[in-house]
């Protein structure tokens, strides 16, 4: 039995895990991970949407503008034929939805993770994990089945909703099945809807419709009058089916690359960290695809998580465990909004009776109505509005998101592409940092303001979120 070392073990090469990996390679950890599918088997899943959020973090490392190249941007949705929502209203550059396949997201992040030295290890399994004061070691199976011990520093489990890590820390994940009997499909139409995205239903019966941007075009369905088990097979026509029962057309649907029948849970795991294990995206938290905020949330996870993990690894947290124990504090509320969210919209899509339908129309009428409120609920569902508290001994607005200001050295996002803190301050200022700040001046990239008038001076995390300011 041998035995590797690493200051970081990730288990699972989804989005979260790639993102996760490629974050602490390019700032010099030494990061292995872990897949236990083989190497270039697809992975079919049911992401397809990147939001503004997401985006701006994916600009922070460079790979936005070439994963806008793959898909299609939508500024527009229409739900249950009455609730228009605007994206272009988002106080960001990303003002809209990108649908896109998850492969698309996962290739760039591959390629990066790759480029900064992950080491990669497919078709290995974890079997057993144990932790001590000073690390954590997990019990693998390599590919050929011969047994593996890896030793690290920190451990991480991105290994999805059935997470072997998850189980191995012994932690729960209440919670329960929210729907059942999904259908989806990735189809080419004969005829072009009117509604770029378009969402609806008929009470015991509801589907989406979104376009990938190259011809093809991906639908959801749902019929109360055909509950059965995701073993059972799904063909074309049960899709036509539910997609005209719901949206009143099936727009000519034909030649489908992908068809799959699945469940949806609400669960989440009541902690993300113990001891020098986490736990992030699928791993932590699950719930119904409504909204589009799956992958999303676990790429946000990864980004909060890895800037911690590098100040720890680097020496340069003044309260190490008080750092990492803000990823639960920070990203949990995070996860369990999103249970809600997705879960209110998936119920009101499936509202079948009077009441509940009328429910639906009033809280359409109301968005309709209010355009502040409409702003926020698209604020949260694109995650620009998420923030944290405030960082211990500051104020707002600490904790929230920074935007991405125009500075003299280039945009804010440009220079957080180097993976480190900014310190943005008037010319010719040198501000001191914070004791609480877990950055040391070897790896800070300082900026000023475009406005000599300015005076504030802001530090932002590397995942783009204010850590501390002075005005």
């Amino acid at each position: 039995m041998s035995t590797t070392d690493t200051d970081v073990l990730v288990i699972g090469a989804g989005p979260t895990g790639l993102l996760l990996a490629g974050d602490l390679a390019t700032a010099g950890i030494d990061v292995t991970l872990v897949e236990r599918r083989p190497q270039g088997l697809g992975n079919m899943t049911r992401a397809f949407g990147v939001h503004a959020r997401t985006l701006e973090q994916l600009d922070a490392r460079g790979l936005a503008d070439e994963l806008l190249a793959t898909g299609t941007t939508l500024t527009t949705a229409r739900l249950f034929g009455r609730l228009d929502l605007d994206m272009t209203r988002l106080p960001t550059r990303f003002n809209h939805l990108l649908v896109t396949p998850q492969y698309e997201v996962e290739r760039l992040l591959e390629r990066r993770a790759v480029a900064a030295g992950v080491t990669f290890r497919y078709g290995t399994e974890l079997r057993g994990l144990r932790q001590d004061a000073d690390g954590a070691t997990a019990e693998l199976t390599d590919a050929d089945g011969t047994p593996l011990t890896l030793r690290a520093r920190y451990l991480v489990g991105t290994d999805g909703v059935r997470s072997s890590v998850r189980t191995a820390l012994g932690l729960p994940f209440p919670g329960r099945s929210v729907i059942r009997s999904i259908v989806l499909a990735d189809v080419r139409l004969a005829e072009e809807p009117a509604d770029s995205f378009s969402v609806s239903g008929s009470g015991d019966t509801f589907a989406f419709l979104a376009p990938f941007g190259d011809g093809w075009y991906r639908v959801m369905g749902w019929t109360r009058t055909r509950q059965v088990a995701d073993s059972e097979p799904v063909d074309l026509d049960e899709v036509r089916e539910i997609a005209r029962l719901a949206l009143g057309t099936d727009y000519g649907m034909h030649d489908a690359r992908w068809i799959s029948r699945f469940h949806s849970d609400e669960r989440q795991a009541p902690a993300y960290r113990v001891g020098r294990a986490f736990l992030a995206g699928d791993a932590a938290h699950v719930h119904s695809p409504a909204g589009g905020q799956g992958m999303n949330t676990g790429l946000q996870d990864a980004a909060n998580l890895s800037w911690k993990l590098i100040a720890v690894l680097r020496g340069e947290a003044p309260d190490p465990e008080a750092l990492l124990d803000s990823y639960q504090s920070e990203r949990h509320p995070v996860g369990a909004m999103v249970l809600r969210s997705s879960g209110t919209i998936v119920r009101l899509a499936m509202a079948h009776t009077p009441l509940t339908r009328a429910a639906r129309s009033l809280a359409a009428r109301f968005l309709n109505a209010v355009p502040r409120a409409s702003a926020r609920a698209m604020s949260m569902i694109s995650g620009l509005g998420i923030s944290y508290a405030p960082a211990p001994g500051t104020g707002r607005p600490s904790g929230r998101r920074a935007p991405d200001v125009p500075l003299r050295e280039g945009r804010l996002y440009e220079l957080l592409r180097r993976g480190e803190f900014v310190l943005i301050a008037p010319e010719g200022a040198d501000p001191a940092l914070p004791t609480t700040a877990p950055v040391t001046p070897k790896h800070l990239v300082r900026a000023t303001w475009p406005d000599p008038s300015k005076e504030a001076v802001v530090l932002v995390r590397p995942d783009g979120y204010v850590h501390w300011a002075r005005q």
